[in-house]
């Protein structure tokens, strides 16, 4: 399965689309390519003009929960996946993420920030194999833009453009 198929699977797994404009929430490019090296600005969990999940991650009532914010840091993943295409003119220009810095809006005693990061992880890894294997730091905040439950940005190696 090429990584286009795999993009295309994730797509529908999550059930959200990631094609076309990938909507930003201020002044500032999502993206910046600099010689091989693409940076991709905060991601959060939106899709179309919906702010997917938000609210704080933790255990109380009300509260966001884990499953809840891992669905949040895969929708994060994608969208910053479909950045990199966009910009890259495909994903098998992709050679590798380098980083991955995911936020967590965290209750005080959430601990669990590493969970909702693997959920990233695994995604960029299902859709681009050993490219997809990056450093990573998962963090808790006390707020997120659109009061998101999760924001990542990441650092990617790419091919030269032709």
């Amino acid at each position: 399965m090429t990584r286009e198929e795999k993009f295309q699977t994730a797509t529908t797994e999550l059930g959200h689309s990631f094609e076309g404009e990938i909507k930003i929430g201020g002044n500032y490019t999502s993206v910046v390519r600099h010689g091989d090296v693409v940076y991709v600005s905060g991601q959060i969990p939106r899709v179309g003009n919906t702010v997917m999940v938000m609210g704080r991650v933790g255990r109380a009532v009300g509260q966001t929960s884990l499953a809840q914010a891992k669905v949040a840091a895969e929708i994060c993943a994608m969208r910053a996946l479909a950045l990199l295409r966009q910009q890259s003119g495909g994903l098998d220009a992709v050679t590798q993420i380098l980083r991955v810095t995911v936020y967590v809006q965290a209750a005080e005693d959430f601990t669990q920030l590493s969970e909702v990061g693997d959920a990233a992880s695994k995604v960029f890894y299902a859709v681009l194999g050993e490219a997809g294997v990056h450093t990573r730091t998962s963090v808790g905040v006390f707020q997120l833009p659109k009061n998101a439950s999760v924001e990542l940005d990441l650092i990617a190696a790419v091919s030269a453009k032709v």
